[in-house]
C-alpha cells in the first residue's frame, strides 16, 4: 500500500512538471525579439520629485520607459540589460502606479509597478552649505557666555590666599 501511494505521488508530480514545461517555454523571450522582460524598479517606493532607476532585459537595441502622468518618457539604454533613470513629477499623485517598457525592436510591452510616496524627499548632499539661523546663533552665543561666566566664577572661588603675609 505504501509503495502504491509513493508511485501515485511521483506520477502526479511528473505529470504536473511535464504539463507546465510547454507553458514556461512559450513565455520565455528568445533573444531581443521577445520583448522586454525582468523589469526592475529601484527603489520601489519613491517620493514626489525624486528619481528612480528602471532596468529591463531583452531590449538589445534600447527602448522607452513611460508612465502616464508620473514622469516624462525616458530612454532605455541598449544592451542585454538596459537602464533608464526617471524623475517623478513633483505633482504626481501618491499611490501605486504602473510603468511600461517597450523595446525599439519589438512591439511587445511589459509593465512593472512602483509606489509614489506623498511629500518631498530629504535634501541630501547640502552638507554645511546652509548656515545657522539667527535664533541658532543667539542660542549658541548665550551658551558660550554662560560657560565663560561659570568658568570665571569657578576660578575666583578656587583662588588661594597670598603667601606673603605668613611668616
Amino acid at each position: 500500500m505504501r509503495v502504491f501511494r509513493a508511485l501515485t505521488v511521483t506520477a502526479a508530480a511528473c505529470a504536473a512538471i511535464g504539463l507546465s514545461v510547454p507553458f514556461a517555454s512559450a513565455n520565455t523571450p528568445m533573444g531581443g525579439n521577445g520583448g522586454p522582460s525582468n523589469i526592475s524598479v529601484n527603489p520601489y517606493a519613491v517620493h514626489q520629485g525624486a528619481t528612480m532607476q528602471v532596468s529591463a532585459s531583452g531590449c538589445d537595441r534600447g527602448g522607452t520607459v513611460t508612465s502616464h502622468g508620473n514622469f516624462p518618457p525616458a530612454n532605455l539604454s541598449a544592451g542585454s540589460i538596459g537602464f533608464a533613470t526617471v524623475r517623478i513629477f513633483n505633482h504626481a499623485s501618491p499611490g501605486t502606479h504602473t510603468l511600461s517598457v517597450k523595446c525599439n525592436d519589438s512591439s511587445l510591452v511589459a509593465t512593472a509597478r512602483f509606489r509614489i510616496l506623498d511629500g518631498r524627499p530629504a535634501q541630501g548632499g547640502i552638507g554645511g552649505s546652509i548656515g545657522p539661523s539667527t535664533v541658532e546663533t543667539a542660542i549658541g552665543a548665550g551658551l558660550v557666555g554662560a560657560a565663560a561666566l561659570g568658568a570665571g566664577a569657578h576660578v575666583l572661588r578656587r583662588r588661594r590666599p597670598s603667601v606673603r603675609g605668613r611668616v
